[in-house]
């Protein structure tokens, strides 16, 4: 029995003459944190039916997509070695006003975004904010990472569509943990296409929730320890946001 130490950077094994010659395999996984060990049996297979490629010369995934069935769609795309940049779509059976205020209602994000632990506004203008922001991050192993930063928003103008509306904020942190940190949220009232309630049996116009941020964080701190981490605040965030504007939706409208 022979065992290999396979250490970063990663090393990709495709078969070349076995049965498995249109699969391929990378040591180590894209998730793992640390190096792994790989055993190698000789007697269940022959080191001459593979060969070993160095990672940088095989194309990596550029995206991956995610969804756990709760309505929230993710993709992340891989825009650099130490970038990403994660798209996420919910759809809200709420008006785009509705959204719009609890977006823009900056020092009360924190009350219904758990991983937002701070939301201070510095300073208000028309059609933009700037934030203090502190987030809370539990990472592998027990690990924690506050990150804080100071953000710029944008609050662009309503846009009359021909199927709808659409209301942006493009959002970027000019001072904070990050080396990128930038991107937009984005209101997709469709009033091309209504929906019928099926408790009310009433006509409601469904809207589109995206946030799209592309970050980088500082040197010291990888990605990939962070990535599958974020995806799972972004998805809980929206699920919050979602929540709370169904909540102010049995609030205002006493039909619903």
């Amino acid at each position: 029995m022979a065992v290999a130490s396979l250490r970063f950077p990663p090393l990709y094994i495709s078969s070349a003459s076995s049965p498995l010659n249109s699969r391929s395999c990378c040591f180590p996984p894209n998730d793992a944190l640390l190096p792994i060990s790989v055993t190698v049996r000789p007697r269940d297979f022959s080191m001459r039916h593979f060969r070993f490629i160095a990672a940088s010369s095989v194309p990596s995934m550029e995206s991956k997509d995610f969804d756990s069935g709760d309505g929230i769609e993710i993709e992340v795309t891989k825009i650099g070695r130490n970038r990403r940049k994660v798209r996420a779509t919910v759809d809200v059976s709420a008006r785009l006003e509705i959204l719009w205020g609890l977006l823009t209602d900056y020092e009360g994000l924190a009350d219904f975004i758990p991983s937002l632990s701070v939301c201070q506004l510095l300073e208000k203008g028309e059609k933009f904010a700037k934030l203090y922001q502190v987030g809370h991050q539990d990472l592998a192993f027990g690990l924690k990472f506050d990150a804080k930063g100071i953000i710029d928003c944008y609050e662009k103008d309503l846009q009359l569509l021909p199927s709808g509306r659409r209301r942006n904020i493009e959002f970027r942190m000019v001072e904070g943990d990050f080396q990128t940190f930038e991107g937009e949220w984005s209101i997709l009232e469709n009033c091309g296409e209504k929906f019928k309630d099926d408790c009310f049996g009433e006509q409601r116009f469904p809207s589109i929730l995206s946030y799209v941020v592309e970050l980088e964080p500082k040197l010291w701190l990888p990605v990939r320890l962070l990535e599958g981490r974020v995806c799972r605040e972004i998805r809980n965030n929206l699920l919050c946001i979602r929540e709370e504007a169904q909540r102010v939706i049995e609030d205002t409208d006493p039909s619903w």
